[in-house]
């Protein structure tokens, strides 16, 4: 998905830990992953422009490794170095294909590969196969209800999954979940996407959609034609490759799958376990892209329109990686069960939860919560000239553009109001009161205490640990002239010293 263009990148680096998402992306030219004197080596870029990491076996915080792009090497040294840290690797093809996986080995059974290759022959899996599809369109369900706000697609669904306990076959509930894809998808059609309004003149008109998933130049989802399916794409290869680490550790073969046929150079079984998780996946691009502006520099377009992500977008991408093994753990842990329980042996002790530790927590008497971790928010963007912004939605020089633009539209509409009778006549009744309440002042005997230099010394400076609510219901005016005493640009009548006094202590 990364374009095949000279990639920009970040300033050097000298780091001797990993970032706080536990996930590093190497994804320009000249990368290198060896082991120096027991530290692992990573390296990226030429010369003076590149990065580099090295990373002790203590505290390094990795947890994933992906690489994108073919050029660079691997030592057999790192991959040891990578497996005794219990540290996945994953290798992803520019156009988002899934080249290498490797993580923590564990020993294989035979037993469970073999219940695994008989289980069309012993019906585990049509149940299997049920389960997934079912958690599958349960989460779109929810996602068509309550994040696209569309009853009629979410009602669609629900039918379809009312149709799979009676399906008795593999091909009846791929039929099923190939239509309730259809009217899932039909829901995101016509979903805008944004960008700034300094990108707007170099964007192409079939970026501001997301125009369903079926691509014009594949007939497929392969080879995406606008941004959000080609994000979705490499978010989907991410939730590959740690689906097919899920299986592997748990001693399954992702290769021999039950829902997906067997096909070669594609993990079946690793495609069905992501399934119940492409609509978290799907989540978290919605959210992204309802809320934030993409920016234009993170996608390339090539000459035959199918359009890549840049370096900085996949690396953001790519920090997901984590939340995903989470969300596949538990389904693999499951088809792994539902395997090896068709086997019928008496005595024999339920399959490890190497991913979640489920029975760990069970055997302590505790009640087993999988813990989830919430995604890393996408980069705020600012919706005007682009830039990147941390805790604003607007950047500076565009927040003072637009809040000037703003103050100058509530002036006029101010000058307009401040014309009615009904504003003059509220005006009016304000400056008689005052004026009453000042006559009445002078009449009465003037009290020695508090002064003018009282005031200023004692009581003004005390004024400001006061509220401007407070000070406006105190003294009868409005919150602006009140909040002008606060700050000392206006002295309040003689009358009000006394009671400012009291309100300071």
């Amino acid at each position: 998905m990364a374009a095949d263009t000279v990639l920009p990148q970040p300033p050097q680096s000298y780091k001797s830990v990993a970032p706080h998402s536990g996930v590093i992306v190497l994804c320009g030219y000249n990368i290198q992953i060896h082991v120096n004197r027991g530290h692992l080596v990573l390296k990226e870029g030429i010369d003076g422009n590149c990065r580099h990491y090295r990373l002790a076996r203590i505290g390094h915080r990795l947890r994933r490794l992906v690489v994108v792009g073919p050029n660079g090497f691997l030592s057999l040294s790192a991959v040891r170095w990578l497996s005794d840290q219990g540290i996945g690797f994953t290798m992803l093809e520019r156009d988002g294909k899934v080249l290498a996986t490797t993580g923590p080995v564990h020993p294989s059974d035979a037993r469970l590969r073999r219940a695994q290759a008989l289980a069309h022959a012993s019906g585990a899996a049509l149940r299997i196969a049920r389960e997934l599809i079912r958690q599958k369109l349960d989460g779109q369900e929810q996602l068509a209800r309550n994040k696209l706000l569309d009853s009629a697609t979410a009602d669609a669904i629900a039918q379809f999954k009312v149709e799979l306990p009676t399906a008795n076959s593999i091909t009846t509930i791929c039929l099923i979940e190939s239509q309730a894809a259809l009217a899932y998808w039909s829901a995101w059609r016509t979903l805008p996407i944004n960008f700034p309004k300094s990108d707007l003149r170099r964007v192409p008109d079939h970026w501001c959609q997301f125009n369903g998933r079926i691509s014009p130049l594949s007939g497929s989802p392969r080879l995406a034609a606008n941004p959000a399916n080609a994000m979705l794409n490499y978010l989907y290869a991410v939730l590959e490759s740690e689906a097919r680490l899920a299986v592997t550790a748990l001693g399954l073969d992702p290769g021999l799958g039950v829902l997906h046929a067997d096909a070669a150079g594609r993990d079946s079984l690793a495609f069905d376990v992501l399934e119940p998780a492409r609509p978290v996946v799907d989540t978290y691009l919605l959210d992204w892209i309802t809320t934030q502006p993409l920016k234009r520099e993170w996608f390339f377009e090539q000459r035959n329109g199918n359009t890549r992500l840049m370096a900085s977008l996949t690396e953001k991408l790519s920090e997901t990686a984590p939340i995903w093994a989470r969300a596949v753990a538990p389904v693999a842990e499951w088809v792994a069960q539902a395997i090896w329980s068709q086997r019928k042996k008496a005595g024999e002790q339920p399959l490890p939860t190497r991913l979640t530790h489920r029975r760990r927590s069970e055997g302590r008497g505790k009640v087993f919560i999988l813990r989830t971790a919430s995604t890393p928010p996408p980069p705020k963007v600012c919706p005007g000239c682009g830039a990147t912004t941390h805790e604003r939605r607007l950047c500076q020089p565009c927040g003072r553009k637009v809040s000037g633009e703003k103050l100058i539209e509530l002036a006029k509409r101010g000058r307009v109001v401040a014309r009615t009778q009904a504003s003059q006549a509220k005006r009016s009744a304000s400056q008689t009161r005052h004026e009453t309440a000042k006559r009445a002042w002078r009449c009465l005997p003037k009290p020695a205490w508090p002064d003018e230099k009282t005031y200023m010394s004692e009581i003004q400076p005390r004024l400001l640990s006061v509220t401007i609510s407070t000070l406006s219901s105190t003294l009868g005016v409005c919150q602006s002239y009140a909040a002008d005493i606060r700050a000392g640009r206006r002295r309040p009548h003689p009358r009000h010293w006394l009671a400012l006094a009291e309100l300071v202590r």
